[in-house]
């Protein structure tokens, strides 16, 4: 298993995961790296793996060495809302980790999120098989058009196969894709709108196609991981499930030590 960083929206998010791996708990260097919570064992043994190092990422083993465990390789930030902030947050702390020397192998988005049913219910965990920026592009006469379509970038990124797969079997969650959009939907007609224009999705998000783009240009895989907490159509606030999306996140990640830990990226 190499490092992996897992970029959440928000501190109940950050926590929730964290919660999987052992605890929340800041480090002093935390700040300066972009990174503003670790899942990592408690600080007594945090010295011993950071090497007693000030300008290593605490919580790490010294160049990744194969003593470390998987809460020691799993880094937790919240990364903030929107595409854009986490894209730009995962992109900092990608870079201080690899100026450490202590690169990342895996990015994982992770957080809740709503969900289109029948197929993801609230409750229910997605894991991407496609990160699909599902409003980038332009409005025409004749419908939406993906910034693709207008000879520019990309609006999708795909996780690895088989680790999608072998997540999806521990986890106990649904595969399909997951849309970032940075307007939450709201209305019945546009969520018809965005199931006719990606049939396979299952849910949407806001900051998953950022973080995948941070991961692309420094050419790490990325993965997503969603927890169901509201359908996607008419905004109900009274229909929102927070709480037990975030224990379906918890319970979910607490399910996928043995997959990262036996995951290797160059076996790809």
């Amino acid at each position: 298993m190499g490092r992996v960083l897992v970029a959440t929206a928000v501190s109940v998010e950050r926590d929730a995961v964290a919660k999987a791996f052992g605890g929340f708990s800041p480090g002093p260097d935390d700040e300066a790296l972009g990174v503003v919570g670790r899942a990592h064992p408690p600080p007594s043994s945090r010295l011993r793996s950071s090497g007693g190092d000030p300008h290593r990422p605490s919580g790490t083993t010294a160049h990744g060495g194969s003593g470390a465990t998987a809460r020691d390789r799993i880094d937790v930030i919240d990364a903030g809302v929107g595409p854009a902030l986490a894209a730009a947050s995962t992109a900092s702390a990608l870079t201080a980790a690899a100026l450490q020397g202590t690169p990342y192998d895996l990015v994982v988005s992770a957080g809740i999120g709503g969900g289109f049913e029948p197929e993801a219910p609230v409750g229910a965990l997605v894991v991407a098989d496609e990160i699909v920026a599902a409003d980038l592009g332009a409005e025409t006469p004749d419908g939406f058009l993906p910034v693709t379509e207008l000879g520019f970038g990309t609006v999708r990124h795909h996780p690895p196969e088989d680790l999608v797969r072998r997540v999806a079997d521990a986890a106990g969650a649904r595969t399909g894709a997951v849309l970032t959009v940075s307007t939450v939907t709201g209305t019945a007609a546009r969520a018809t709108a965005l199931r006719e224009r990606h049939p396979t999705a299952l849910a949407e998000a806001m900051e998953g196609f950022g973080v995948a783009e941070a991961a692309g240009a420094h050419g790490v895989p990325v993965l997503e991981i969603r927890a169901i907490s509201n359908p996607v159509g008419p905004r109900d606030r009274a229909a929102w499930r927070i709480g037990d999306a975030l224990a379906a996140l918890t319970e979910g990640f607490g399910k996928l030590v043995p997959v990262l830990e036996s995951w290797n990226r160059h076996d790809q």
